[in-house]
C-alpha cells in the first residue's frame, strides 16, 4: 500500500464489525489478531482516515477499545492526538474498560509526549466523575510503564496521585494503586516518601499495595506463597 492511500472507511468499520461479531469466542486475543490485521492494512493510510474510522467504531457497543487500539498503533494517527481529538474519544468512558483502554492507549501517551497538557489531566483528576478520576491516574501508566514507551516521570505521576490521594471511590483507589505501583519500578523512593507523606489519608489498600510493591517486588505477596504451597 503505498503511502497515504485512501480508504475506504466505511467498508473497513462494516468488516471490522462483523468479524467481531462473528467471532464464537470474542476474546481479548482472539479480537486482538483481527486488530493486528486491520493495522497492518492500514499502516499507510492517511491519519484523517484512521481516526474517522476509530471514532466510528467507538461508537459501536463493545469496539471502543478496537478504536483506541487502532489508533495506538498508527504512528500518525498517535502523534496527532491533541486535546480535541482526545476530549472526541472520551466520549461516553463510562466503565474500567473503556477508561483503562483509552488512557493507556490514547491519553497516556499523547500527556507522556507533551501532546496534551498536564492542565488537561489535572481537569480530569478533579472531576465529579469517578471514570475521569480513574482515567487521570491510568494515564500515569504510560509515562512509568516501559513497554509502553514510558522511561519514567515522578513528578507528573506524584502530582496526579496527590490529588486523588484522599479519594475513596473503589475504581479510582485501585487506580491508585496501579498508578503507584507502576512508578516504583522507576523512582521507589519517590514512591516511599509518598507514602509517608500521605499515610494519613490514603486508602489501607493503597497502602498495602503498594508497600507490599516496594518490599517484595509483589502486589500481594501472600496469595503468591499460597500459591507456591
Amino acid at each position: 500500500m503505498p503511502r497515504n492511500e485512501t480508504i475506504d472507511v466505511d467498508q473497513f468499520a462494516l468488516e471490522i464489525t462483523g468479524r467481531i461479531r462473528a467471532l464464537s469466542d470474542a476474546s481479548v486475543p482472539n479480537v486482538r489478531t483481527i486488530r493486528r490485521d486491520i493495522s497492518m492494512r492500514i499502516a499507510r493510510a492517511e491519519l484523517q482516515q484512521v481516526i474517522a474510522l476509530a471514532l466510528r467504531l467507538s461508537n459501536e457497543f463493545g469496539l471502543r477499545s478496537v478504536a483506541y487500539e487502532l489508533v495506538h498503533h498508527h504512528k500518525a494517527a498517535l502523534r496527532s492526538l491533541d486535546v480535541g481529538a482526545l476530549e472526541w474519544f472520551g466520549r461516553g468512558v463510562d466503565g474500567w474498560k473503556s477508561v483503562d483502554a483509552f488512557a493507556l492507549y490514547l491519553a497516556g501517551p499523547a500527556w507522556r509526549e507533551h501532546q496534551a497538557p498536564d492542565s488537561l489531566i489535572s481537569t480530569w483528576a478533579l472531576s465529579k466523575d469517578r471514570w475521569w478520576r480513574r482515567a487521570s491516574l491510568v494515564s500515569t501508566v504510560a509515562l512509568n510503564n516501559k513497554a509502553r514507551g514510558g522511561s519514567g516521570d515522578s513528578s507528573r505521576t506524584i502530582a496526579v496521585c496527590r490529588m486523588l490521594a484522599d479519594d475513596r471511590d473503589d475504581m479510582v483507589v485501585k487506580g491508585l494503586s496501579w498508578a503507584l505501583r507502576e512508578l516504583v519500578r522507576r523512582d521507589p523512593d519517590a514512591v516511599g516518601q509518598f507514602l509517608d507523606e500521605s499515610a494519613d489519608i490514603l486508602a489501607a489498600r493503597v497502602k498495602r499495595e503498594v508497600r507490599n510493591k516496594l518490599d517484595t517486588g509483589l502486589k500481594n505477596p501472600s496469595r503468591y506463597s499460597r500459591h507456591l504451597d
